[in-house]
């Protein structure tokens, strides 16, 4: 009986060991600058993901000490507008320039290698992002460049290189 017990333990402790080593070896992080207009002073930002890049958090430090916060993920022709929903709180449902407004039907078809962020700062302040993937496939470790609004109508331009 303990033979028993002793092998269903190690077993166990293997399972968790490669789920722990999985979730691990999927995480992956980057960073990126920018500057924001007017001015062009330098902006600095982070990222990380457990899924391989296309969706995790981001991080923005602008030159006054300020930092935004928030989600980030790359719209894919599988997307549900319920995943999205999240990215629209502080602002107006989507970009018109994009082809697609404000969600409607319950799945919707967009582009590849876009990516939205909804990061959120001090006092109730917001950045949204939108950034073009350079390579899609890759997530965000494959580099990219877009833009940010800040909720004053400032905007930050920001470029990432791929993540080694």
């Amino acid at each position: 009986m303990n033979d028993l017990f002793a092998a269903s333990r190690r077993a166990r402790l293997i399972a968790a060991w490669l789920v722990a080593f999985a979730v691990a070896a999927c995480t992956v992080a980057g960073t990126g600058s920018g500057t924001v207009a007017p001015g062009s002073a330098p902006v600095t930002f982070s990222w990380q993901s457990k899924d391989g890049g296309t969706t995790g958090t981001m991080t923005a430090r602008l030159p006054d000490g300020r930092s935004f916060s928030g989600p980030f993920t790359q719209v894919t022709s599988t997307a549900r507008i319920d995943d999205l929903r999240p990215f629209w709180v502080g602002w107006h449902p989507g970009w018109t320039d994009w082809a697609w407004g404000p969600p409607g039907p319950d799945f919707i078809t967009v582009y590849s290698g876009r990516v939205i962020a909804n990061l959120q700062g001090p006092d109730g302040s917001y950045m949204r992002c939108r950034f073009q993937l350079d390579k899609p496939a890759a997530g965000m470790s494959g580099g990219g460049q877009g833009q940010c609004t800040l909720t004053d109508g400032r905007m930050v331009d920001a470029v990432f290189p791929p993540s080694s």
